[in-house]
């Protein structure tokens, strides 16, 4: 008998679990067609324009992204025309959008792509993410918005809204608990909708379930979040490891001849690899000592320009 009761307690625990995930991705998508954003890249199913704002979107707000990725797309339609472009009109236009290195790995990448697919965005997971600058989350939030094909996703939004919905008190950044959530997010993948789905887990993540003060008498699934039935919002997920920061002090210096401003094109092993920028250097020393410093090292490299054309 001791078997069978133990039989019934994970029948019964599982249908809870099927129950929960079912009531969730329903709540999810119906908030999701009721409260989503108007966003430029939500009106295409074309895995270029999706993977161009999926670029733009890392560790970037969507309301700085919106008029970058307009400009971007209409510049350059499609794969075909960002692959013949020079790279510096892509830096440019990427120019204030910072990380600069997406920039770069977005044009490499166009190349592979029109090299090796004949300019078909490819559909498969592996390909997707043998790409430069395509990791686990880009490669699935391009196949499931474009193809709407199954994989989950993970970034700074859902990894709060997942670990607050089950109390997981791992470190989010931590291998285990990545796993942990990245086992989550696959589990409660619909059949059907796949994109729209991961789209607004973003979007409750962002919008609702924010790091502090969530909105969680706004938020759909309220009493299936087992952080809002325990009440540790503030607890959950676990704090980040701090960062630190080392203070640099640099100066820039413009050097001029009539209308014409001297630049250098930063190395590749130098931070703003490849964008060009005035003669800039860290510096130490203060007052007198500084300025001699300043003055030697923009000698050094002019070869004695500033000395004769101030």
């Amino acid at each position: 008998m001791p078997e069978v009761v133990q039989e019934d307690q994970a029948q019964s625990l599982g249908r809870k679990a099927s129950y929960w995930r079912q009531a969730l991705r329903r709540r999810v998508l119906n908030w999701f067609g009721a409260h989503a954003r108007d966003l430029p890249w939500r009106r295409t199913s074309d895995p270029y324009r999706v993977w161009v704002s999926e670029v733009m979107l890392q560790q970037t707000q969507v309301a700085t992204v919106v008029s970058y990725y307009e400009r971007f797309v209409a510049r350059f339609p499609n794969v075909e025309t960002l692959a013949r472009a020079n790279e510096r009109e892509v830096l440019k236009l990427w120019e204030g959008l910072g990380y600069y290195r997406r920039a770069r790995q977005l044009h490499r990448t166009a190349k592979q792509v029109v090299e090796n697919h004949g300019g078909e965005f490819p559909s498969d997971f592996e390909s997707v993410l043998s790409l430069p600058g395509i990791g686990r989350y880009t490669a699935g939030a391009i196949l499931s918005i474009a193809f709407d094909q199954r994989h989950p996703i993970l970034e700074a939004n859902t990894i709060r809204l997942l670990s607050r919905l089950v109390a997981s008190r791992e470190d989010p950044a931590s291998s285990a608990g990545t796993n942990s959530l990245w086992r989550l997010a696959e589990d409660l993948l619909p059949r059907k909708k796949v994109g729209d789905f991961n789209q607004a887990l973003m979007e409750l993540g962002s919008e609702i379930c924010s790091p502090r003060s969530p909105k969680c008498a706004e938020c759909p699934v309220s009493n299936l979040c087992e952080v809002n039935r325990l009440g540790l919002q503030t607890e959950i997920p676990a704090a980040k490891t701090k960062t630190n920061y080392e203070n640099v002090n640099e100066v820039a210096v413009v050097v001029w001849r009539g209308n014409r401003v001297l630049l250098r094109q930063c190395r590749e092993d130098e931070r703003w690899a490849g964008l060009w920028d005035f003669l800039r250097f860290g510096v130490s020393d203060s007052g007198n000592r500084r300025r001699t410093f300043i003055a030697k090292t923009v000698a050094d490299w002019t070869g004695g320009f500033d000395r004769h054309h101030r």
